[in-house]
């Protein structure tokens, strides 16, 4: 009997969907709080046509879901990101271009695809869909229509990542962009209204997969880890990226507006992090929290046979690292896998007292840092969220006053819906549950677009 593998990402919720489709009322459980008015959008990857060969989750065409919620009611939206590749294909009626496991590329006109799949952000009036080999492209709000790639009038010169920083004091964003060949890193720093100051190259020993980076009020925090890619490697008919569980973890604390001459690299045991959840100054130290894992075989190629037991396995971790005497402390703060951390960004890059992550197992957990505890906010049985992003209440005085905004599928109903929980009293139940008319496939990272920014952007 012959039996024919599904591939796990474009099953079940992973499978995308292709209608988009706009619903004006929708049907909500609870009461949407009526100071709670702005946009939630979540970017994730989509697949247009089917794809070509392997296809691995990090391939698909953007697509936006956006819930419009204004004086208790709210409606519903879903576009992609309409990249020049997706127009490409959209075109021809198929898929162009491969995936990142296939050993051959096919890229027409030697154009890597832009997918415009992972993350978003909103700065000095832009909103933009985010994807870390290439440039950002704007989004006009709240209709979620494409308008174009975005370069900072020509000044981006290299990649952007998906996680930029805004300093909710200054307004600065900082960005950087990594490449497989030199310079392997860029670091770029865009002023409070936008425009690109100044992109200086930070020297690393060779090219790495840095998803992920973090601020504090004075410095900035580069992770060179060990997920290498190695051109001699590839040649070989080995990975061309691949975790190297023999080589150390290295962080570089650079001051934000500094170069690679004034860096300062820090080493602890070999690690991957996707995602990081702050980091702040406290007296000599900085300190960064962020979820980590042994090792990582992401992209299906452990580097030797005897398979790491903990691999893949993010929980949440804090590292301190001496800008006197060069220390570095590593501590787990929970044993409990999760990911996609978050804070109020009103608080980014300062000591806060409170975290949340997405729980693995489907739930949310607000992390206290001022006592070692947490509670958990449980979807139930056979319900699975996503990344939970804050929402401040309007004129919030204290940091976890506003609400926790996440997609939630039922895996049993096939259902999926909008999830508002009071980051105050995240063991209760949610305050809101808004039905989606069509399900929402697992996707990648979303943003709270406030009120006054909506106003700023139609």
């Amino acid at each position: 009997m012959v039996t024919t593998a599904v591939n796990p990402y474009l099953d079940g919720n992973f499978a995308p969907i292709h209608k988009e489709i706009t619903t004006d009322t929708l049907k909500v459980i609870g009461e949407l709080p009526p100071d709670l008015s702005g946009m939630f959008v979540r970017n994730g990857p989509n697949p247009q046509w089917t794809p070509i060969g392997q296809y691995h989750w990090f391939d698909g065409d953007g697509m936006l879901h956006g819930v419009r919620i204004s004086n208790g009611k709210a409606s519903y939206r879903n576009r992609y990101v309409q990249t020049k590749g997706w127009k490409i294909e959209h075109e021809a009626g198929l898929a162009l271009w491969s995936g990142i496991l296939e050993s051959s590329q096919n890229n027409p006109d030697n154009y890597y695809k832009n997918t415009a799949n992972t993350a978003l952000i909103w700065h000095a009036g832009q909103f933009l869909a985010l994807w870390e080999g290439g440039a950002p492209h704007v989004i006009k709000l709240p209709n979620l229509d494409t308008i174009s790639e975005y370069t900072y009038n020509g000044k981006l010169k290299s990649a952007f990542t998906a996680h930029p920083k805004v300093d909710p004091v200054t307004g600065e964003m900082m960005f950087f962009g990594y490449s497989f060949t030199p310079p392997y890193l860029q670091y770029s720093v865009v002023s409070a209204s936008g425009e690109l100051l100044r992109t200086v190259p930070i020297d690393l020993p060779m090219g790495v997969m840095m998803h992920d980076f973090a601020i504090t009020e004075n410095y900035t925090i580069f992770m060179d880890l060990p997920l290498t890619f190695s051109p001699q490697r590839a040649q070989r008919g080995e990975p061309g990226i691949m975790f190297e569980r023999d080589r150390p973890s290295r962080f570089g604390i650079v001051p934000r507006h500094g170069d690679t001459s004034n860096i300062r690299w820090f080493e602890s045991p070999a690690c991957y992090v996707f995602h990081t959840l702050n980091a702040y100054e406290e007296g000599n130290e900085v300190v960064l929290i962020a979820c980590r894992m042994n090792s990582t075989t992401i992209f299906g190629s452990p580097q030797d046979t005897h398979a790491d037991p903990q691999a893949n396995i993010t929980r949440l971790y804090q590292w301190r690292f001496n800008l006197i005497t060069g220390a570095v402390c590593e501590e787990m703060l929970d044993d409990v896998p999760t990911e996609f951390p978050r804070v109020n960004e009103n608080f980014l890059g300062r000591q806060t007292r409170y975290g949340y992550a997405s729980k693995i197992a489907g739930g949310i957990i607000k992390y206290d840092f001022s006592n070692g505890k947490s509670q958990t906010h449980e979807f139930g049985k056979g319900r699975y969220g996503g990344e939970a992003v804050f929402a401040p209440f309007p004129n919030a005085t204290t940091e976890d006053e506003g609400w926790l905004i996440t997609f939630v599928h039922d895996t049993r109903e096939d259902t999926s819906e909008l999830v508002v929980v009071n980051a105050q009293d995240v063991n209760a139940e949610p305050v809101a549950r808004v039905i989606i008319p069509q399900r929402v496939p697992h996707g990648f990272h979303g943003a709270w677009v406030s009120e006054e920014q909506l106003s700023a952007s139609m």
